[in-house]
């Protein structure tokens, strides 16, 4: 197995850490910024992710914290989460645990996430 200095993975989640301000949950998973933000956005909430650390298993993460009380702004089927800078950058994608449906004017709940970068095998 190569070695990989922690500091390598760091920088990556360090930018994940620092930009990673919004969240938003979408009908799909979104591949540009304007389709998280806004053509498949169902809702999002204001975030502030933790500080790069080791991952769970291996490598390192940066753990987006659960959101309490986030604004649906679109009724729909919400799928998938989104994570950008709320200005340009879409940051990581992923599939919700579940899908559920929402209900514009109402609010959402999701656990904390983990964004992890898996060592080397």
């Amino acid at each position: 197995m190569p070695y990989i200095n922690d500091e390598v993975f760091d920088q990556g989640l360090d930018y994940a850490d620092t930009n990673g301000t919004r969240l938003d949950i979408t009908s799909q998973e979104a591949t540009t910024y304007a389709e998280a933000t806004s053509t498949y956005t169902l809702g999002n909430d204001t975030v502030n992710t933790g500080a790069t650390e080791a991952g769970a298993t291996d490598g390192r993460r940066v753990i987006v914290p659960a959101i309490a009380a986030g604004s649906v702004t679109a009724t729909g089927t919400a799928t998938h989460r989104a994570l950008t800078d709320g200005a340009a950058v879409l940051i990581a994608t992923g599939a919700l645990p579940a899908s559920a449906a929402v209900t514009s004017g109402n609010s959402f709940t999701l656990d904390a996430i983990s964004i992890t970068i898996r060592d080397a095998a």
